[in-house]
């Protein structure tokens, strides 16, 4: 009797730490931009104001600039991992004018794996700027927002003026 009492104990405690597992797991999903994995990303593109559009292919692990004969790594790496996020708090997108928190149109969209982020301004306290996903609207680092690519360096050779 003892011994079925022990491992009715020891499958509730199993039962409680999976359930804990998956309960944190789903907490750290809702406190990220997006439910995406940057390492299990394979398609992007982004949209900077200016610039032309970019998309990146990850072939054989390695990403691909597709409208272009060079790719930075780096920043496809970056932008990747703009998927993972941190989320400092969620809104409902109709709690504001997309124009006035600057989502109308957005400074950046980058759609990750068919999901579109949108990032518009910063906010007017504290280091954060709008993103929106969907119907809501999170508040990120500020630092959170597609960079532009490298531009082609300088000539360094010098001509004489004539």
């Amino acid at each position: 009797m003892l011994r079925i009492v022990g491992i009715a104990v020891v499958a509730l405690l199993l039962g409680a730490v999976g359930w804990q597992w998956h309960a944190d797991g789903a907490d750290a999903r809702e406190h990220t931009l997006t439910a995406l994995d940057p390492e299990t990303v394979t398609h992007m593109a982004v949209s900077l104001k200016g610039l032309p559009d970019q998309r990146f292919e990850k072939r054989n692990g390695r990403w691909v600039n597709v409208d272009s004969a060079t790719t930075d790594e780096g920043r496809a790496e970056e932008l990747a991992s703009l998927a993972a996020t941190p989320v400092a708090d969620w809104k409902p997108a109709d709690d504001f004018d997309p124009a006035k928190v600057g989502l109308a149109p957005p400074i950046a969209v980058l759609t990750i794996d068919g999901t579109r982020i949108d990032f518009g301004e910063m906010t007017a306290l504290g280091k954060q700027r709008y993103a929106r996903v969907g119907q809501r609207i999170a508040f990120v680092p500020a630092q959170a927002l597609p960079r532009a690519p490298r531009t082609q360096a300088l000539p360094t050779t010098m001509k004489p003026v004539q």
